[in-house]
């Protein structure tokens, strides 16, 4: 499950890359637009800054506006950003791999296997989809 900081970055980003090109949107703008709190959406547009997503400017006629075009950025990025994993599970992670507490041996476990495949299928289409596709009525796999 998607964590909130993960959903509201989506929304931000996607707010973005709607205005993309048009300057910097002020950050009351996109947390009225998107329903989101200000002061949360403070902290992830920083992250998302220091990832090199998102650009800033201070004072009156600043704001922040995506850094690359919305093509360039997938929902993997993003979530791989705010939540560190794509995977359900800390054994079936490419980049925060953990053993799981309390599990069996790696390889008796059938469930890390179940994991891995749907990490792998999850990967395939939220790294096809970027911030410049509309949303997908069905994706097959």
């Amino acid at each position: 499950m998607l964590n909130m900081k993960s959903r509201y970055a989506i929304r931000a980003l996607q707010y973005l890359a709607q205005r993309h090109g048009d300057g910097p949107v002020q950050i009351g703008e996109i947390a009225d637009a998107q329903r989101i709190p200000r002061k949360f959406l403070t902290v992830i547009l920083s992250e998302l800054s220091r990832e090199g997503l998102v650009g800033t400017k201070r004072g009156r006629a600043g704001g922040y506006w995506l850094e690359k075009p919305p093509t360039d950025i997938s929902y993997g990025d993003i979530i791989r950003i705010t939540r560190g994993s794509l995977a359900l599970v800390p054994c079936a992670s490419r980049l925060a791999y953990e053993p799981c507490e309390n599990c069996l041996p790696e390889a008796e476990c059938h469930l890390r296997l179940v994991m891995l495949a749907v990490r792998d299928a999850t990967a395939l289409i939220l790294d096809k989809l970027s911030l410049a596709d509309p949303p997908p009525r069905e994706i097959h796999i």
